[in-house]
């Protein structure tokens, strides 16, 4: 845990230094200081910033600041925490030599259902999602998330709970090298997405097909898809895994911010031992 959390913060300064950030001499702490808290946090305590801040201050002699100065400090990183994880993704492309990805979606949800009406995070229907892995409802947003096959994220986008899936990747914007193949279950069906994306992007969306599909698979391409495409829930354990019970926020931004950091953490985590600092294009 320790060294681990000496290598988040040696390469988050070196990157913020790399993309030029410079912390205001008024302040207390600098921002790889605040990034890598708030990553610890997300790794080690379930979320808890304030337990963060306190081990951070126990072993390594951090300066505490107040919680309401620690949460402004953070929301005013998150454009750059985004970049950063681009960077990453950028990178991890470059290494996946198989160009080859995964996409999937897990539901994240804000509260109970029985405690629906009492929300007060959130509000309209647009927010009710179902999730079909477990048959059951939830009141919150879908993460798309896209990895490469190694189990690498690289792209993420977040929705409210009831937008379909396949309404979800139109409005994403596909950044993958040309001859990449993206596979993904039956709920990303839309054929006319699908050639568009060959014929201009050459970028091959391998969807798992119904039985009552127009464009069946082969039992070959039917057994591809699903040994290539299954391994991307064991990601989705390990981000969800990292969650508390239930993720306090005040704000919606304060929430997606968040769940954010989990995935941020989970990437870092995964690949701060492939990617050298200087790969990373910032």
């Amino acid at each position: 845990m320790n060294d681990k959390t000496i290598a988040i913060y040696c390469f988050l300064d070196d990157l913020f230094k790399v993309m030029g950030r410079k912390t205001a001499a008024h302040c207390k702490l600098s921002d790889a200081e605040i990034a890598t808290t708030a990553l610890v946090a997300a790794l080690y305590f379930h979320g808890n910033q304030a337990t963060a801040c306190q081990y951070m201050q126990a072993h390594y002699g951090m300066k505490m600041i107040d919680k309401s100065g620690f949460n402004r400090r953070l929301h005013r990183l998150e454009a750059t925490l985004v970049v950063i994880f681009r960077a990453l993704g950028a990178s991890l492309k470059e290494l996946n030599t198989t160009a080859r990805y995964v996409i999937d979606s897990f539901p994240v949800a804000v509260c109970r259902n029985c405690r629906i009406p009492r929300c007060r995070l959130l509000k309209g229907k647009a927010y009710h999602g179902y999730n079909e892995a477990k048959k059951e409802y939830f009141y919150g947003f879908k993460v798309q998330l896209m990895v490469t096959g190694d189990n690498q994220p690289v792209d993420y986008f977040i929705t409210a709970g009831s937008f379909h899936d396949s309404t979800a990747f139109q409005a994403m914007q596909l950044d993958l090298p040309e001859g990449s193949e993206l596979y993904a279950d039956s709920a990303y069906t839309d054929y006319e997405q699908e050639d568009l994306y060959a014929e201009c992007d050459q970028i091959y969306l391998k969807t798992h097909r119904k039985k009552n599909s127009l464009r069946p698979d082969q039992p070959y391409e039917k057994f591809l898809k699903n040994t290539f495409r299954k391994p991307v829930e064991a990601v989705f354990s390990q981000i969800t895994n990292l969650f508390p019970r239930k993720i306090h926020a005040v704000t919606p931004q304060g929430f997606l911010l968040k769940v954010f950091l989990f995935i941020l953490a989970f990437s870092i985590d995964t690949c701060l031992e492939v990617i050298p600092v200087w790969r990373v294009p910032v």
